[in-house]
């Protein structure tokens, strides 16, 4: 099947996709899976291999296509999002994440509340999961807020902002790390980071001003006196839960250790660095291995706080997290090679006039579309990144740059919008005390504004640095 049909059975076949995982409720793993094997035998992929006569091979059939779109994804991404995820399990549970949130404190001061809440928000879900980041930062939020006389809900928002612009923008994330990965962009971390930190300061500025505007006017539970004893029992009840908090020095360090091994292979390499000096570094600054030395760190969490009992248990959890989210990711992978592997890609490019127009605009409307009609952003970002990559020259995305900015459109959609079918949208109600109309007004809506401000920014990056 060629030419418009063919086009026809992609879009129905990406609509049956966003129904089966937001109506249905069908795991997105078998989702992605099932999708591909239908569109791949309709788009014309062979059920078995072609060889010639002499045995070699022709054209893959359906099932070498599926298992090479799998196994290439995995190769990429596998390890790398594997010794992120166990660095963040561990820095939640260790009870590093709340030292850090406390040296922000210290730092900033108490005469900058939202500021402050926003900032540890942003740099705990760097490697945290948003909703675990507003768990773990919640007593400290409302202590924080009975201090200072801040609006618990405002506080709330910009916690809320925090941890997800880190947690859409800044790998090792898995979202924007499975974006990079299918993007082409899995050895060139560091320009997605950077650009992802960059992209941060806006989106930052937008969601501190609209939770201070629209937090005030929010009243919930928490607005009423609550005696500060009772929240500082509460957060001293939190702090003490934990056997012994680690160094603030080595909580830190298992974060910016990789960001900066990454950073000076990147260097490295691009000054042409030579010997075995400049081998050594290269070698430390691939992410794989960058990220292996931050676990490093993250033992020696384990062992200074005196948990090294449970170390097993933190592994055996942190892998039963983080395997759905490679298998998706895989998933993605094999979508993306079905479509690769098909006639829509040319058929695009033949006929990519107008679709070339959009640009980055393409990926961000698509990441909009599943996000809202899903509510997973990580779900989001992987489905539409494996959905663009074989289309990324059509829309003259070619330059290691426009392919960063393509996976920074990405992210930026994901954030567009947080409502009921989002996790995360429950976890920010919940633990608030908002109602579900508040939570529109302030989760749904600041996400919204972050969103359309992180494209809005972009799309001007597009314009001076490609």
């Amino acid at each position: 099947m060629t030419g418009l049909p063919l086009m026809g059975v992609f879009v129905l076949s990406i609509i049956f996709l966003i129904l089966m995982i937001s109506k249905w409720k069908i795991h997105p793993f078998l989702s992605l899976l099932f999708v591909s094997l239908v569109f791949g035998l309709i788009g014309g992929i062979p059920l078995l291999d072609v060889k010639d006569a002499d045995g070699t091979l022709v054209t893959p059939g359906i099932a070498s296509v599926i298992g090479d779109g799998f196994a290439a994804t995995f190769k990429s991404f596998g390890l790398v999002v594997i010794f992120g995820t166990l660095i963040g399990f561990i820095l939640e549970k260790t009870g590093a994440a709340f030292q850090l949130a406390d040296a922000i404190v210290r730092v900033i001061g108490t005469k900058h509340p939202v500021l402050a809440i926003q900032l540890m928000g942003w740099v705990v879900c760097i490697p945290v999961f948003s909703d675990s980041g507003f768990v773990i930062l919640n007593p400290v939020r409302r202590a924080l807020a009975q201090r200072t006389g801040a609006s618990p809900a405002t506080m709330a928002i910009a916690l809320s902002a925090g941890l997800f612009t880190s947690h859409v923008f800044i790998p090792p994330t898995p979202g924007p790390l499975a974006s990079a990965s299918n993007l082409g962009l899995d050895t060139n971390l560091l320009l997605v980071m950077a650009l992802g930190a960059l992209v941060s300061i806006p989106v930052m500025v937008a969601a501190y001003f609209y939770s201070v505007w629209i937090g005030p006017s929010l009243h919930t539970p928490e607005t009423e006196a609550v005696p500060d004893t009772d929240v500082e029992a509460a957060y001293n009840e939190l702090k003490n839960s934990y056997t012994r908090l680690p160094s603030t020095a080595l909580s830190l360090a298992q974060i910016l250790v990789p960001i900066l091994l990454i950073a000076a292979g990147s260097i490295t390499s691009a000054a042409g660095v030579g010997g075995w000096f400049g081998r050594a570094v290269v070698f430390a600054g691939t992410p794989v291995i960058a990220l292996a030395i931050g676990f490093l760190f993250a033992v020696l969490l384990v062992a200074e706080t005196h948990m090294m009992d449970r170390f097993y248990t933190f592994v055996e959890d942190g892998l039963r997290t983080v395997g759905p989210i490679i298998l998706i990711t895989a998933a993605s992978g094999v979508l993306g090679r079905v479509i690769s592997s098909t006639d829509v890609v040319d058929f695009i490019s033949n006929n990519a006039t107008q679709l070339a127009s959009l640009g980055l605009f393409f990926p961000f409307l698509i990441t909009a579309l599943f996000k809202t009609a899903q509510g997973s952003a990580t779900v989001a970002m992987v489905t539409t990144s494996s959905l663009v990559a074989p289309l990324l020259p059509t829309l003259g995305l070619e330059t290691p740059v426009q392919v960063g900015l393509a996976v920074l459109a990405i992210s930026a959609s994901s954030l567009v919008v947080s409502h009921a079918n989002d996790s995360h949208f429950w976890v920010v109600t919940n633990f608030s005390k908002m109602t579900p109309q508040q939570a529109y007004r302030s989760q749904t809506a600041v996400t919204g504004v972050m969103g359309c401000t992180a494209m809005v920014f972009i799309w001007i990056l597009g314009l001076f640095l490609v």
